[in-house]
């Protein structure tokens, strides 16, 4: 991973929340649950004493910088110990798990670079500093501008399919690159318990399907015919997936891998893009699987892959992030319907789309907290914590036993650091919440914002409401 002598400057958005040249003192253990719990904690209690959520800002999302600082040497660590020195290996953190400028900026400090799928989020990790030898692009419908312009910069392009590969033929041939291409694949290795995030089923939209006929002989020919092919990628599957069925589907990658190398008699591929997908434990404060216990296991599995002959890339995104992430909304009305207790607060299906919509597959851990951020106490009683939007289903959970929640008190969704707070849903056109970084220095807990919470001008703005608002009359 390159680093230039800015990487401070560029991070500073959320390093505002340190003093000039101090380390925050959570650091040290900062992989504890213990440890993470306290700062959270403190860090909700702090937000309500500072304004940060209040009667103005109901809901707001707060991202632990001591532990996403820490989860980025925890995966770097992870595989720098399973493979020689040396070996060139890539963290690209998937910039659609959490798609922040700043956190782009403090991850990039840490040594990770960036996946992109879209236009959108090259923007994102190129705003962040990035630089194309750090990024790599994936997305199954890349447009040929979308091609043109990572070829351009370097960047490294994963092909998803033949007419891609064919469109990537005409453009190596008409302009030189320093863009490292690779071939993606689909080893149809089955789903996981999420269907929708199951990515290597047999009629999976991604990746040149493995087991199809004739696909394996057309995948080696398409690298004898191009010598500039010289990476193979392959994505099994997301949350929900278990480390046995990934370490499979790497494995399928590494034998093809193989196959292709020795066919063509020479190291024609030369890295392996193992993807991400590292499932989180949603259940508890504990980290698990680990990125250590996932590097040791392809060591075992795939000795090969990490014996220092093939780069590596990884293109983590939830397990970096989704621990450090607090969903924090104040609760606006407690009541009562046939019986059962409803908190109603300001957070539901704009920032937990997935919980809302989803809420067997994606289950959130809620905390009582009461109106002066402390842990609330008292007997547990089911209840409903409901969303501010305009259907029945707007419930972050359902007869949840917890401290009996009251006007004023707080609640605060657990492990939501990645797919949640900073990916918005515009439902009742409801605003973006302000998102804080967050670091302690012995009992202050300092605050800077990732991103401002979003204001009704720019809602009406987004909603045709500027020079256009009058396009519609002139037709």
């Amino acid at each position: 991973m390159a680093h230039d002598e800015d990487d401070e400057q560029q991070t500073q958005d959320l390093r505002a929340a340190a003093a000039p040249g101090t380390t925050p003192a959570a650091v040290p253990g900062t992989t504890s649950a213990a440890d993470r719990a306290d700062r959270r904690d403190q860090a909700v209690r702090a937000a309500v004493e500072q304004g940060v959520v209040g009667p103005a800002a109901p809901v707001v999302g707060l991202l632990d910088i001591a532990g996403i600082r820490a989860s980025a040497a925890a995966l770097r660590a992870a595989f720098e110990a399973a493979t020689p020195p040396g070996t060139p290996v890539l963290h690209a953190f998937a910039v659609k798990a959490t798609p922040l400028v700043p956190v782009l900026r403090l991850l990039r400090a840490a040594g990770i670079g960036a996946e992109v799928a879209s236009p959108g989020e090259l923007a994102l990790a190129r705003a962040a500093g990035v630089t194309p030898a750090d990024t790599v692009l994936d997305s199954p419908a890349k447009s040929p501008a979308e091609l043109r312009q990572a070829l351009a910069l370097g960047i490294a392009v994963n092909a998803d399919n033949p007419q891609e590969l064919a469109r990537l033929d005409a453009l190596v041939q008409s302009a030189p690159t320093a863009s490292p291409v690779g071939l993606r694949v689909n080893p149809q290795i089955g789903g996981g318990s999420i269907g929708a995030l199951s990515t290597a089923t047999a009629t999976s939209k991604f990746g040149v399907p493995l087991l199809d006929e004739g696909a394996r002989q057309w995948v080696i020919q398409a690298f004898l015919d191009r010598p500039w092919l010289t990476r193979l990628h392959a994505h099994s599957g997301s949350q929900g997936m278990p480390l046995e069925m990934m370490v499979r589907g790497v494995s399928a990658t590494y034998e093809l891998a193989e196959e292709v190398n020795e066919r063509a008699g020479r190291r024609q591929i030369d890295t392996i893009d193992i993807g991400g997908g590292l499932p989180v434990n949603f259940g508890s404060d504990e980290e698990s699987p680990t990125h250590a216990q996932y590097a040791r296991r392809l060591k075992a599995r795939v000795p090969g892959l990490l014996d220092g002959r093939y780069g590596l890339v990884t293109e983590f995104g939830r397990s970096l992030l989704a621990k450090h992430g607090t969903l924090l909304a104040r609760v606006e009305y407690a009541k009562k319907a046939g019986g059962r207790p409803v908190a109603v607060t300001h957070a539901g299906v704009q920032v937990a789309t997935r919980t809302v919509y989803a809420p067997l597959s994606w289950p959130l851990r809620i905390t009582a907290y009461d109106t002066k951020g402390r842990p609330k106490t008292g007997p547990a009683v089911g209840q409903d914590v409901a969303g501010p939007a305009c259907f029945a289903g707007d419930l972050l959970a359902e007869n949840r036993p917890l401290p009996l929640l009251e006007q004023g008190d707080h609640i605060a969704a657990l492990d939501t650091g990645a797919y949640y707070f900073a990916q918005h849903y515009s439902y009742n056109s409801l605003v973006r919440p302000g998102i804080y970084g967050f670091a302690l220095h012995g009992d202050e807990v300092r605050f800077a914002a990732a991103r401002e919470p979003q204001t009704l001008d720019e809602i009406v703005a987004e909603s045709g409401g500027g020079s256009e608002r009058d396009a519609l009359r002139y037709l």
